[in-house]
């Protein structure tokens, strides 16, 4: 999905800085999680910015596809240094990664944990996909806010297990892990939690919320077999349904190339023209059966 300048009419000449400095009003680097790194990683804030990329990984077929398409900037979801290392030479993979940017005049900047529980972020993007209305934050950031982790609200009418899996699988990118699903595919399902990326370490609060099924990714077995035993016991929900990491997140970068193209206009008369990358960046490339 391309959203051009010639869209919008051109003013004055946009710089990192002011991309950056837009983004972070979006999803405010104070409101990620105290673990997280987020922000600017590589680039100057006086280079101009004329197209901006968004994806989930910052990896090489990433950067492939920036340098293709003559990118100034390319906005990740995921952070390429998640914990602090010692060298970014260009004989090591993150390193490398580095390299090619910096020396194509490319910038790399990443919205993550704060993009996750933004309004219009993550959380946002991944209930409009699936059909939840009437949705709140699973955990708000504050009384009331419209910002947290995760979202919980109904579906617009009751369903199967089987046909809110089967909506969840279409409305996300094909990757070869598919939709797993936990529970009885022909029970009624009209509330539902989800929260983009790993959401096992939340089951409390999605318990909390008495919700009948909970979307979310990278699910281990422990876990969900300990969540499953429990609502089996007490009553038979929350059902799950386990998408890919990948999968669960990518709803958000056209949300984020929409809001980054109009804020920018809003602002400061022109605009810059995005595209959001389509490549399956998702670790995974094969699932045999048995």
């Amino acid at each position: 999905m391309e959203l051009r300048v010639s869209d919008y009419g051109l003013g004055m000449s946009l710089n990192l800085r002011d991309v950056v400095a837009t983004l972070e009003d979006l999803y405010p680097p104070d409101t990620a999680e105290a673990w997280d790194s987020v922000g600017l990683i590589a680039g100057d804030p006086a280079a101009p910015v004329t197209k901006v990329l968004f994806a989930v990984d910052p990896v090489a077929a990433v950067v492939n596809e920036a340098l293709e398409w003559g990118a100034d900037l390319v906005v990740t979801h995921h952070p390429l240094f998640l914990k602090g290392v010692h060298s970014v030479a260009a004989t090591t993979f993150k390193g490398a990664v580095v390299h090619r940017l910096l020396t194509s005049g490319v910038a790399l900047y990443n919205a993550h944990t704060n993009a996750d529980s933004a309004p219009r972020g993550v959380a946002d993007a991944l209930a409009d996909a699936v059909g939840i209305i009437d949705r709140t934050p699973l955990i708000a950031h504050g009384e009331g806010a419209e910002t947290g982790i995760g979202r919980v609200g109904r579906l617009a009418e009751p369903i199967t297990l089987r046909a809110f899996a089967e909506r969840v699988a279409g409305a996300l990118p094909k990757v070869a892990q598919g939709v797993r699903v936990a529970g009885d595919l022909d029970a009624q399902v009209t509330t539902v939690a989800v929260v983009g990326g790993s959401g096992d370490s939340l089951f409390d609060a999605v318990r909390a919320a008495q919700t009948d099924v909970y979307v979310t990714s990278d699910l281990r077995h422990h876990p969900a077999s300990e969540l499953r035993e429990r609502a089996d016991f007490e009553g038979g929900t929350p059902y799950l349904v386990d998408t890919a990491h990948f999968a669960s997140e990518w709803p958000w970068l056209r949300y984020a190339a929409v809001d980054l193209t109009s804020t920018l206009l809003e602002r400061f008369g022109t605009t810059v023209e995005c595209r959001v990358s389509e490549r399956v960046t998702d670790p995974w490339t094969a699932t045999l059966s048995h």
